[in-house]
């Protein structure tokens, strides 16, 4: 692939598989991924370990800008970092998972993590970043912006099989409340509320496996580029 700046975007609600296909897509590619999802999750792990009001956009713009926030990048997938503790699999445990959405809706970190986000793109400009306003708020201008989509009961599931995956203990009926709860915050929020980009590519993963997704986007970025996409 040519050394030139490339930035692709996935969108999408809870339990997509946005993180596990930007992982594979960038692999193939011979890209860099970013979880931005991972920063929410850091700063919701930090709301809860210190008492903040997970709705105090200031206080958790605070608290984002005071902890060194980042990703570890020789790790793969790149390791969430909170300091000098990494806390990639702590923050995908339930109790954060349903503190993520108020804390994701506050404008002051949300402006925050936005910029962070930039500055990732400006140092590995080779990029797949997935999350919830990538392609209409963050890199409106990407070169290629995905939404995926996908059933909410398969979402559910996709989610269950990654938290047992990981270890944890798994309550299928909190997920499936957890997800739709997320789903309603997520699309009604005031700021930067979850939507398809306008002339962004909609993929419905609901009956595709994961290398089918990526077959697919692989293909739509070779359209759209015109670009030979190799391995690094």
């Amino acid at each position: 692939m040519a050394s030139s700046s490339c930035i692709i975007t996935i969108d999408g609600p809870a339990g997509t598989g946005k993180s596990s296909v930007a992982r594979l897509l960038s692999q193939r590619l011979g890209m860099d991924c970013l979880d931005t999802g991972s920063l929410y999750r850091a700063v919701s792990l930090l709301a809860l370990e210190s008492g903040t009001d997970p709705e105090d956009g200031p206080a958790l713009a605070i608290l984002a800008r005071e902890v060194n926030l980042h990703f570890d990048w020789s790790q793969d997938p790149p390791a969430m970092q909170i300091g000098d503790r990494d806390v990639s699999s702590r923050i995908r445990d339930l109790d954060v998972s349903t503190m993520v959405s108020p804390v994701a809706s506050q404008p002051e970190l949300r402006a925050v993590l936005n910029e962070a986000q930039r500055m990732v793109a400006q140092r590995r400009p080779r990029l797949v970043t997935e999350g919830r306003d990538q392609g209409s708020v963050v890199f409106p201008d990407a070169d290629v912006r995905f939404f995926l989509d996908a059933d909410e009961e398969v979402r559910a599931q996709r989610r269950s099989l990654q938290m047992s995956r990981g270890g944890a203990k798994v309550d299928k009926d909190a997920i499936r409340s957890d997800i739709r709860r997320r789903d309603k915050s997520d699309r009604s929020r005031q700021a930067a509320p979850l939507v398809q980009p306008e002339g962004s590519i909609l993929i419905d993963s609901t009956s595709l496996t994961l290398d089918e997704v990526v077959d697919r986007m692989a293909e739509e970025i070779d359209r759209i580029t015109g670009r030979v996409w190799e391995n690094s």
